[in-house]
């Protein structure tokens, strides 16, 4: 497994960015400013991008695996990498998710706690209802880890 940082052509993973964020104009709002990577075993496996949030909070704002990979520990390693790739810049690592039995139970695994909510994300800034295991997205929930 390798990790790298993607610089140019980020638009390139846009399939995948588009598993973990569905509407293309909300990728746009961070994409650029983000700081993007890959992880590659065998073929891109894994992406994320991060951003600065300030104060202290590194944030997660897209982590996707391509589906036939899923399930495999590409994710939680692509964190682990985010951990030590970050520790003594940041004090928190931060992600924003909706309140799905697919992604909270993973975070949590991760070792992220929930910190705060932001209601009525989804459906003020999404122009489509958001569903995952057949449960509207409505707020987006926070969770953070020490860095």
């Amino acid at each position: 497994m390798a990790v790298t940082q993607i610089k140019e052509n980020k638009k390139k993973y846009l399939d995948l960015l588009l598993l973990a964020d569905e509407q293309e104009d909300m990728i746009d709002r961070y994409l650029e400013r983000g700081t993007m990577y890959i992880l590659e075993d065998n073929g891109v496996k894994c992406e994320c991008v991060v951003t600065d949030e300030g104060n202290g909070i590194l944030e997660i704002k897209n982590i996707a695996t391509a589906p036939e990979s899923q399930r495999k520990g590409y994710a939680a390693a692509l964190i682990d990498f985010l951990i030590r790739e970050y520790a003594g810049q940041y004090a928190v690592l931060q992600v924003g998710t909706g309140d799905s039995p697919l992604t909270i139970p993973f975070y949590e695994k991760c070792g992220f706690i929930r910190s705060h909510v932001l209601p009525n994300f989804f459906t003020d800034n999404y122009d489509h209802p958001i569903y995952e295991c057949g449960v509207q997205l409505v707020d987006m929930i926070y969770l953070q880890r020490k860095l």
